[in-house]
């Protein structure tokens, strides 16, 4: 048993255990906020940003899906405005692209007009535009309608994250998996790694995205939820001269997850995807990778259940759409009608943590928690790279107020 004990010191002030874009940007907002303050960041990865962070479409969002006065939704605005501003400061590859959000059938043209008014209440610019005006815009795709979002961009997440590990002058220890927590709401928190390492610190930061709800556990708090991981599969197109920049489908508001769409990224090239299918193993990034433990617990959450009970029309869509490349052709073309199975090139997949409560909904909002000496985040999949500074200053803001109390 790892213990915190009276009288050996501390290594740290705030131990944040993640390297991810959001333990990052945590860890830099607080020694931006209270200079001196000793933050140590666990990573159990050789370097930073190895999964979520480093596995998506590198897409500034706008903030136009979500729930005006929601997190997500305040958060994205406010992110994506800091996020370019920070990548212009550092000489961070980026680009402010704008995106289409295009309607190819009828039932469609409601949800996109609610889309502009969400925009609107979100103080998003947005341009509406016919079926003969998308072409102005990207001259291959068709649909019933469309609006232009100007806010939306690119970036290399990867660097920022990178740029923020060195710029916080926090300690990053890579190669540090988490094996036990010891939580002594009167001392602090004493975290033993699997290579027999033990770190103590004040408090504790859990940023462990996929991981989050068993570090969570660990620390002896109850997270209410559990993560559900969902592989994102990806396209890149091999004649990416049919897309000029970034082109999405108007999404279903039941789910958190955008649909297959169309990325011109910061190297050139475009990334089509992801669909959305549940993966059997937290880092399982093809149907390979299987970790019968993660597929248990898994299986254990009634939440999951309940879930797929709700909505299994929607993952046999999906699921048909990861193991048919036909199926996946056909979903492309409905936006890009000129592109055929062979302009599909398999790559890298990532894999969203969402959270999923016992009642089988699916945490819609950013979810961050705290327990004694600890502050959880326990849903930041996308926009979380977008939101990550803004993310980071609310969770540095409450370990620091905690801290104080100590």
């Amino acid at each position: 048993m790892v213990q915190v004990r009276p009288g050996i010191a501390y290594d740290c002030d705030v131990l944040v255990v993640g390297g991810g874009i959001v333990g990052l940007s945590t860890a830099f907002a607080i020694t931006r906020v209270a200079p001196g303050t000793r933050v140590t960041v666990l990573e159990k990865e050789p370097g930073p940003a190895r999964h979520q962070t480093g596995r998506n479409s590198g897409v500034i969002h706008s903030g136009i899906y979500y729930r005006p006065g929601s997190l997500k939704a305040r958060y994205a605005v406010r992110g994506a405005a800091e996020m370019v501003k920070f990548c212009a400061e550092y000489g961070i590859a980026h680009a402010v692209t704008g995106k289409l959000i295009v309607a190819t059938e009828k039932d469609e043209l409601p949800r996109l007009h609610a889309l502009v008014q969400r925009g609107r209440e979100n103080g998003i610019p947005v341009r509406e535009l016919g079926g003969a005006q998308i072409p102005e815009y990207e001259p291959e795709v068709r649909g019933l309608a469309a609006i232009h979002v100007g806010t939306t961009g690119i970036c290399d997440f990867v660097g920022v994250a990178r740029q923020l590990a060195e710029a916080s002058g926090a300690e990053i220890r890579y190669g540090a998996r988490v094996e036990r927590i010891d939580r002594r709401p009167e001392l602090g928190v004493a975290v033993r790694t699997t290579s027999g390492e033990i770190v103590r610190g004040r408090v504790l930061v859990n940023c462990a995205g996929l991981y989050c709800d068993e570090v969570a556990w660990l620390t002896g708090d109850d997270p209410e939820m559990r993560i559900v991981p969902f592989r994102g599969e990806y396209y890149e197109l091999a004649r990416p001269d049919l897309v000029r920049g970034l082109v999405y489908p108007v999404p279903d508001p039941a789910f958190p997850f955008l649909g297959v769409h169309l990325t011109r990224g910061i190297d050139g090239g475009v990334h089509i995807g992801p669909n959305a299918v549940p993966a059997l193993a937290r880092e399982g990034y093809d149907w390979g990778v299987v970790r019968p433990r993660e597929v248990a617990r898994t299986l254990a959450w009634p939440g999951a259940w309940r879930m797929a009970g709700r909505h299994w029309r929607y993952g046999a869509g999906e699921l048909a759409r990861s193991v048919s490349k036909g199926a996946f052709t056909t979903a492309v073309r409905r936006l890009l009608p000129a592109v055929t199975a062979d302009d599909l090139v398999p790559t890298a997949a990532g894999v969203r943590a969402q959270a999923v409560l016992r009642d089988g909904g699916l945490v819609d909002d950013f979810l961050i928690k705290e327990g004694p000496r600890a502050v959880h985040v326990l849903n930041a999949p996308s926009p979380a790279a977008t939101a990550s500074l803004p993310i980071g200053r609310e969770v540095a803001g409450r370990a620091l107020a905690m801290l104080g109390s100590v």
